[in-house]
């Protein structure tokens, strides 16, 4: 067996911070708390040139510190010195630039949930699980936990759909292979009913699943728990989809 080429650089954004370059970590030796933002931010965007202002305002927002230029300056030239300055060119306007083959776990889960769903549309249930279960399992860990920016929040918010995302199509998968999978489509679908409760695909993805394992009766139950919460939260009766599965449980 061939063993695979390492990959030129890693940046993991979700749990714990992690860069490293040519098979060496060097996130201990980034500039602290906003240095790390920093390559962060750049690593959410690194293939467009961020203007300084911008790099200011995502650092400190409102608050940010007297001579912010010379802040932002000092920054750069201290990852500069860590990474090299091939990493980080630029001027007025700055980029992350990481060598070809690099991989950020971001883009991974991004690019992972787009290549699940396309396997779930032509019903390559196989093909579902590896790129479904990479977008989870990058997803279920917090970004950049050190920062609670608004630009960070929105992005947290993007990554818990597609985590959600990534669920369902490994659920869905689970189900229609049967037999030994049918245990995991019933727990990702109850992960997905925590998740994301208002969400009719995750509650749908349960009544399937615990009817396929033979609980007719639970999932029936799951239905009324649905049907309760529409109603005192929304005012609404379960979509079509929903309703034509419960009657497919009482025929």
């Amino acid at each position: 067996m061939v063993p695979a080429e390492p990959v030129a650089a890693r940046v993991q954004l979700c749990g714990p911070f992690a860069v490293e370059l040519a098979g060496r970590r060097i996130d201990h030796l980034l500039p602290g708390r906003q240095g790390r933002l920093l390559v962060g931010y750049l690593a959410l965007h690194r293939h467009q040139r961020i203007p300084r202002a911008v790099l200011v305002d995502a650092l400190w927002g409102e608050s940010p510190p007297g001579a912010p230029g010379t802040a932002l300056n000092a920054l750069v030239s201290k990852i500069r010195a860590v990474a090299g300055p091939a990493v980080l060119p630029g001027r007025g306007e700055l980029a992350l630039a990481l060598p070809a083959g690099a991989r950020v776990d971001v883009e991974d889960a991004l690019t992972s949930v787009h290549a699940a769903e396309t396997a779930v549309a032509v019903g390559d249930w196989r093909r579902v699980w590896t790129p479904s279960l990479t977008a989870h399992f990058v997803t279920r860990r917090r970004l950049l936990p050190e920062s609670d920016a608004p630009w960070v929040e929105a992005w947290r918010r993007r990554l818990h759909d597609v985590g959600i995302r990534a669920l369902e199509c490994y659920g869905t998968a689970c189900l229609e292979l049967g037999g030994a999978e049918l245990p995991g489509a019933e727990r990702a679908a109850r992960e997905l009913v925590e998740l994301a409760p208002l969400r009719e695909t995750g509650h749908l993805l349960l009544m399937r699943a615990l009817a396929a394992r033979g609980n007719v009766a639970e999932a029936l139950a799951a239905y009324e728990r649905l049907r309760v919460l529409l109603r005192e939260e929304l005012g609404v009766d379960p979509c079509r989809a929903v309703q034509d599965a419960y009657a497919g449980l009482l025929a």
